[in-house]
């Protein structure tokens, strides 16, 4: 199906609606969605088109309530808007926020308050036995383990356990007070009766997007930790069934991502590096409601064949065509660790 002007009309409020439609002097040989598939934009605005149309088709078909913000920067590194889309609504965060709750700690790290190093006892009573993560599956306790570890297991497996771990070097108000400091006040945790323990909370589709761009800016953290958080979130193990889905193994080590899903909500938020390690895009989606498809279905569905998973892979093969052939000068390179197989011994 083709998306013309009045199908993009009716698709509601993405600021980039412009780019969709087009404007004058901008005309444009594709006209087909194979043709804008097939496209492999060579300047940072003709991606933010590509980005923005495929944006409201894939979210349109998927149904939902989505609040995004993606943006790609200019070869200058200035970054501008491809989607704006109900960005400043305050959303559930989920395991999206977990990319805070290890900014927190880090920034922890770097003030010399704590160490990568430092063990965290693991008891049965800190253990949640979901399907999530890998403590639950230790079936031996106590036990401990690094902060560094539990920061692995949080970001990469988005183990809830973790979130208590991190909980016992970085108390609820706390980290919340260190986000605070950093600008981010919508993007909080909820606290509960024991302190060392919460809720992962909210946060707006700007602030993560801001928070993403402040951390490859240098200015979240000392560039030792933010090396470390950006090569775990671009780990293979992390989260491949939305934004990576499509992606090869070596196309994947150029995206930064983390998953969030809980009841209705479906997020994901991240960057896309080019070749050469330097971030060019940036995206933060969040989406919940009653989506496309059985209901019922959909409501214990966390894989890729949900319908918002579906409209992120198709979006992330977007994303990704669209810094192969543009890139951006200034900001700091971060080069992808290859990845190299092994078969034990």
């Amino acid at each position: 199906m083709n998306i013309n002007r009045r199908f993009a009309l009716g698709l509601g409020s993405v600021a980039a609606a412009g780019a969709v439609l087009g404007t004058a002097g901008t005309a444009s040989a594709q006209e087909t969605d194979a043709e804008w598939d097939a496209l492999i934009p060579t300047t940072a605005d003709l991606a933010r088109r590509k980005i923005a149309r495929k944006y409201q088709r894939e979210t349109y078909f998927a149904g939902g309530t989505w609040s995004s913000y993606i943006g790609v920067a200019d070869p200058d590194g200035v970054v501008k808007t491809a989607v704006e889309d109900n960005a400043d609504r305050v959303v559930e965060a989920y395991s999206v926020n977990k990319i805070a709750v290890a900014v927190a700690v880090l920034d922890k790290v770097d003030r010399g308050l704590i160490t990568l190093d430092q063990r965290v006892d693991v008891t049965a009573s800190i253990v949640i036995q979901d399907t999530d993560g890998i403590f639950g599956l230790d079936g031996a306790y106590p036990s401990s383990v690094t902060v560094g570890h539990a920061l692995a297991a949080l970001l990469t497996v988005s183990d809830n356990t973790a979130v208590r771990l991190c909980g016992l070097v970085v108390p609820a108000l706390e980290l919340n007070e260190i986000l605070r400091s950093k600008g981010f006040v919508h993007t909080q945790v909820v606290p509960v009766a024991n302190p060392n323990r919460f809720y992962l909370g909210t946060t707006t589709p700007r602030e993560t997007f801001t928070l993403l761009q402040k951390l490859v800016r240098g200015e979240l953290l000392s560039a030792g930790s933010t090396e470390h958080l950006l090569r775990v979130l671009r780990s293979l193990t992390s989260f491949t069934d939305g934004i990576r889905l499509n992606l090869s193994s070596a196309e994947r080590l150029n995206v930064a991502t983390k998953a969030g899903w809980f009841e209705d909500g479906r997020n994901e938020a991240g960057i896309v590096f080019d070749a050469a390690g330097k971030p060019v895009v940036t995206y933060s989606l969040f989406a919940s409601g009653q989506f496309a498809g059985d209901q019922a279905a959909n409501a214990d569905n966390y894989s890729a064949t949900h319908p918002a998973l579906r409209a992120r892979a198709a979006l992330g093969r977007t994303l990704y065509d669209s810094v192969l052939r543009i890139t951006t000068a200034k900001p700091r390179a971060y080069s992808a660790q290859p990845y190299r197989a092994s078969n034990g011994g």
